[in-house]
């Protein structure tokens, strides 16, 4: 499973926008066929996509194609472009049941057995973006193929009717709905987009706050987002540090058939081990 600490959209009929974004050092680059083009320039977006994953070097950099929603009557044209070209994954929008998840894999798994490529060599990532989506993630997130799912807050703010504001309080339940559907099923989070690329303090702040809510990433749609978002979801050395204690120190005192103990006068026991052991992981998968 690839670091997914910042997600960046790149419009699909961009040449210019894709070509830069490898230049970047981001961890994925989704190349979008579906909000970030425009209704007249969708078979554009499928040449042009289809054409970087031919001939760019996406160094370290993950390689995944955002289609339009199924139901769109663009998708089927979309995924079967671009997978030709084994993108690492597919990014679906707007899912809202199961057997729209189903509908993909059963064509990227037609893809991978044509092509002699290992079978779930190509991940699925989906984007909830909607009420219905939210209550129906105890299905969704099951499903095999799955590998993150994406909340879309500006998407969902007007499918309830809530107005968006700086905090996003009103993202809230729905925020933590995703991280909880993720947790379960084993699957990474992904964050809101911050639309105001301009302001970094802000876009900082909403990233920790991810982070904390249990997130392992966040959409981003401009360069100057890239190092911010990176930096909130990547463990800081004192973080690691004692993550690291943590779980030496529990072999310890499990050794000597203790249960809970004290470190640095603080009570510790299983819960705190496995958050431990998360920081670890994504410090490993960050590199550090």
């Amino acid at each position: 499973m690839h670091s997914r600490r910042a997600l960046l959209y790149m419009p699909g009929d961009n040449w210019k926008m894709i070509t830069k974004s490898i230049t970047l050092g981001v961890d994925c680059i989704c190349m979008d066929m579906e909000d970030g083009t425009a209704i007249n320039k969708k078979a554009e977006a499928r040449a042009t996509i289809t054409r970087a994953l031919r001939e760019l070097d996406f160094g370290a950099s993950e390689r995944l194609a955002r289609i339009n929603s199924v139901g769109s009557g663009w998708e089927k044209d979309d995924i079967e472009a671009v997978l030709p070209y084994h993108p690492h994954g597919i990014v679906i929008p707007k899912v809202e049941a199961f057997d729209q998840v189903e509908w993909a894999s059963r064509i990227i798994e037609s893809a991978e057995l044509m092509h002699g490529w290992q079978v779930n060599s190509i991940r699925v990532l989906i984007g909830v973006e909607t009420a219905k989506g939210i209550l129906n993630l105890k299905e969704i997130a099951a499903h095999p193929r799955l590998d993150a799912i994406i909340f879309g807050g500006e998407d969902f703010a007007a499918s309830v009717g809530a107005t968006r504001t700086k905090e996003a309080t009103e993202l809230l339940y729905a925020r933590q709905a995703v991280v909880v559907a993720c947790a379960a099923n084993d699957l990474q989070a992904i964050d809101i987009v911050n639309i105001d690329y301009r302001d970094i303090e802000a876009l900082r702040a909403e990233a920790e706050f991810g982070a904390r809510l249990g997130y392992s990433g966040k959409q981003i749609i401009h360069p100057a987002q890239v190092q911010p978002v990176q930096t909130a979801f990547t463990p800081n050395d004192e973080t690691i540090v004692h993550a690291r204690r943590i779980v030496e120190t529990f072999e310890a005192s499990q050794r000597e058939g203790k249960g809970a103990y004290s470190l640095d006068g603080k009570m510790i026991d299983k819960p705190l081990l496995k958050n431990a052991q998360k920081v670890l992981d994504r410090a490993k998968a960050a590199g550090k």
